[in-house]
């Protein structure tokens, strides 16, 4: 009897250490997780650009796009299966604007984070579009610890002011949302600004700098360019941790197939695995843009 309670308590002990590291290292705690491969092997510096991943990166990006689109996202952060990251994003257009719907799960059995996230955006020009979101985020630790969900809002902006260029801005969470009330814990409050500028059509440059309120800055920046009509190459980096990015892209017809990797100079290597695929309408049932 004795030693199973002793068992029991060892479990627990270290269960609880685990989950600890588990937060750490992923640098978790409901985190505005990036996902999309070809933003991953960019850096992450994603504010500016406009795809189906602007659900999670900047849902302003929503506003210039007009087929309805989907996709799918794997990552096997610092090859643990504990600290995978998979999501799923789908960007539906109607004539006032885009809707956007996406679902992030990041964790294993005994520790899992979760986002809901349901965005609409408007492009009021071929120059600007801005957009809001609303998202359920939920917390899950096992072993009698319990969940617990809380809503939290996301307000994002685009602006193409010259050919070329794009610039982006996205705020995270700006009322400061309450997620226990031990230690007033709260979820992240996150700026993001950034910009990407298109050399030509086959070589796009992007940066950005992130700062959460509660931690230093960071800056970001990554560069595509297209080999060829169906494949891309990317490299990025970021800082804060060193971290150097790698990928490539796929473009056959209407599905994209992207890989990308990371690199912490600590923690090793994660690797990304995308998929895209794009419901595209013949260019004259596509709506104008005023």
């Amino acid at each position: 009897m004795y030693r199973k309670g002793l068992l029991s308590n060892m479990k627990k002990i270290y269960f609880s250490i685990f989950s600890i590291c588990l937060v750490l290292l992923a640098d978790a705690g409901n985190e505005n997780f990036p996902i999309g491969s070809r933003s991953a092997a960019m850096g992450n510096a994603s504010v500016s650009l406009s795809d189906v991943w602007s659900v999670q990166q900047n849902q302003a990006g929503l506003g210039f796009i007009h087929d309805i689109s989907a996709g799918v996202y794997y990552e096997n952060r610092f090859l643990l299966k504990e600290l995978s990251l998979k999501a799923a994003v789908i960007a539906l257009p109607v004539k006032g604007g885009t809707f956007g719907i996406g679902i992030t799960d990041f964790g294993y059995s005994s520790y899992s984070e979760n986002k809901y996230c349901f965005s609409f955006a408007k492009a009021f020009s071929k120059k600007f579009s801005m957009a809001i979101a609303m998202d359920y985020l939920t917390t899950k630790i096992a072993e009698g610890y319990g969940s617990k969900g809380v809503l939290a809002a996301e307000i994002g902006l685009q602006a193409k002011p010259i050919k070329g260029l794009t610039i982006g801005a996205h705020l995270f969470n700006p009322t400061r949302t309450q997620l226990a009330d031990y230690n007033n814990e709260r979820i992240p409050t996150i700026l993001r600004l950034g910009a990407d500028y298109s050399f030509s059509d086959k070589v796009i440059v992007a940066v950005e700098t992130q700062k959460d309120m509660a931690q230093t800055a960071f800056f970001k920046a990554g560069v595509e360019y297209k080999a060829v009509k169906e494949f891309y190459l990317r490299a990025g980096l970021s800082t804060n941790p060193n971290m150097s990015s790698f990928g490539f892209g796929l473009n056959l017809k209407n599905l994209k197939i992207d890989f990308s990797g990371t690199y912490h100079q600590v923690l090793g290597f994660s690797p990304q695995f995308g998929l895209t695929y794009i419901f595209k309408k013949p260019e004259s049932a596509k709506p104008p843009i005023d």
